[in-house]
């Protein structure tokens, strides 16, 4: 049984659970060393490449997140001000209604209601939910 713990195994990250990887379970004590992605994000850190080593199930397997070792993962990278700026465009045009011009804090249901609540039925929005839409000159007509 020794040698067969230092056996090597090729690990595919989307593994189906046949076995390759241990899993754990939901609250299982061990893992202190091993984290998800989300938990290195919030760490300030990345799995840098490393694949996953272990694999937590909750709700009786249904749900299941990947676990990579902590003392592998890389420093998150920083965006530059173009990538930065290219994301906010983005999240811009997801957030911003295409009637009232105001800009949300959340994305909008623009695919199902082509603008937000207030323009499509009237509810009043919250105007702690929004920006306020940028000022019209009136100079430059």
């Amino acid at each position: 049984m020794a040698d067969q713990d230092q056996d090597l195994v090729d690990v595919d990250p989307y593994d189906p659970g046949d076995g390759s990887l241990p899993v754990l379970r939901w609250r299982q004590a061990g893992y202190a060393e091993l984290a998800t992605r989300r938990q290195l994000r919030a760490m300030g850190l990345r799995p840098g490449g490393q694949e996953p080593v272990a694999r937590i199930e909750c709700r009786g397997g249904r749900r299941y997140a990947w676990l990579y070792r902590i003392d592998r993962a890389l420093p998150k990278r920083t965006p530059s001000l173009a990538q930065e700026l290219a994301l906010d465009r983005a999240m811009a045009a997801r957030q911003t209604c295409p009637a009232c011009h105001r800009r949300y804090f959340h994305c909008l249901p623009l695919r199902s209601l082509g603008s937000c609540l207030e323009c499509s039925d009237g509810t009043p929005a919250d105007p702690a939910s929004y920006i306020a839409p940028p000022a019209t000159h009136l100079l430059a007509a």
